[in-house]
C-alpha cells in the first residue's frame, strides 16, 4: 500500500498528491509517468509524474477529476493508503543541449510542463512560458512557473485573469517578431498541441508534444495508447507508453489521436455518474 503524504486543491476540480514511493521517487524524471490503482478493485489509470522529493521518498501528481477513477481518488486524504502505484514508465522528455526553450502548458497539462520547465532552468536554459486556461477560477501553478521562467505568459480563453485569448497567440507573436527557440514543448489537450504545432510550423521551430491516449498496461503490451505517426510519407505506428509520452509534433497524425480520445467517452461518463451517484447515497 502506498501513503498520501500531502493533499491540496488547486481549484475545484485539480488536486495535488504527494505519494510515498521510495522507489519511484529515485528514478522518477520529468516526462515519465506511473500507473496506479487506487483500490484492489480499481481501474490502472496513468498519470504524470510533477515531481519528486527523494530524501522524502515521495512523488507528486495533479490530476483534474473527469472520471470515475479520479472520483475516487480525490475522496482520499491525508493519511490514506492506494493500492498500487507503479513507475516510472515511459520515456523522460529529451532536454540535453537545449538553451532557449519555450514550454506552452494547457489547463492540467501544466501540472506536465512545470517539472520540465524546472529541470531546463537547473539546466541553465533559458525558458518562455504560455499557460492556458478557460478562466481564472483554474488557473494553477502560476507561481512555480514564475520561479523557474524568464517570461510567462498567462492566458484565459475569457480574459477574466491574465491576457485574453489561447497559447498560440503570444507563440505567434513572438516568432513572428524574431524570438529564436531550440525547441516548443508543447502539453494539453490534444487540439491545443495541434494548433501550437501549426503556429510553428511556418517558422521551422520544433516542437515535441506529449501525447495522454487511453492506456491500460503500460509496457506495450495492450496496444491500446497506439498513435499513427507520419514519418517520411509513411505511417508508423508507435506506442504512447514506451516510445513516448513525448513525439515529434509535425509527425503526429491528431486528427486520428482526437477520434481515439472520444471513443470512451459515453462509458467514462457513465462510470463518473455512477459513482456520484453511490458517494451520495454514502453521505446520506
Amino acid at each position: 500500500m502506498y501513503r498520501i503524504t500531502e493533499k491540496k486543491v488547486l481549484n475545484p476540480s485539480v488536486i495535488e498528491l504527494h505519494i510515498e514511493a521510495p522507489l519511484v521517487a529515485k528514478k522518477a524524471k520529468p516526462g515519465q509517468f506511473i500507473i496506479l490503482r487506487v483500490d484492489e478493485s480499481g481501474e490502472r489509470v496513468p498519470f504524470t509524474v510533477a515531481g519528486c522529493d527523494r530524501e522524502k521518498g515521495t512523488v507528486k501528481i495533479i490530476y483534474q477529476i473527469v472520471g470515475a477513477t479520479t472520483l475516487k481518488l480525490s475522496k482520499k486524504e491525508k493519511g490514506d493508503t492506494i493500492s498500487d502505484f507503479a513507475g516510472p514508465l515511459g520515456c523522460a522528455t529529451e532536454l540535453d543541449g537545449l538553451k532557449k526553450v519555450c514550454i506552452v502548458g494547457g489547463g492540467v497539462g501544466c501540472a506536465i510542463a512545470m517539472p520540465i520547465a524546472q529541470e531546463l532552468k537547473k539546466q541553465g536554459a533559458s525558458v518562455t512560458a504560455i499557460i492556458g486556461f478557460r478562466n481564472k477560477d483554474l488557473v494553477i501553478l502560476e507561481d512555480e512557473f514564475k520561479e523557474c521562467c524568464e517570461k510567462l505568459h498567462v492566458m484565459t480563453d475569457d480574459g477574466s485573469y491574465g491576457e485574453t485569448g489561447n497559447v498560440t497567440m503570444p507563440l505567434k507573436k513572438m516568432l513572428s517578431e524574431g524570438e529564436k527557440f531550440d525547441m516548443i514543448i508543447a502539453i494539453g489537450p490534444l487540439v491545443m498541441m495541434k494548433f501550437v504545432v501549426e503556429c510553428a510550423k511556418p517558422f521551422g521551430v520544433p516542437v515535441t508534444v506529449s501525447m495522454n491516449p487511453i492506456m491500460i498496461d503500460g509496457t506495450g503490451m495492450c496496444g491500446g495508447c497506439r498513435l499513427t505517426l507520419n514519418k517520411n510519407g509513411k505511417k508508423v505506428t508507435k506506442f504512447a507508453c514506451v516510445d513516448g509520452p513525448d513525439f515529434n509534433g509535425y509527425e503526429v497524425d491528431f486528427d486520428e489521436a482526437m477520434s481515439r480520445g472520444r471513443m470512451y467517452s459515453d462509458f467514462e461518463r457513465h462510470a463518473y455518474e455512477s459513482n456520484c451517484n453511490l458517494f451520495k447515497k454514502e453521505v446520506q
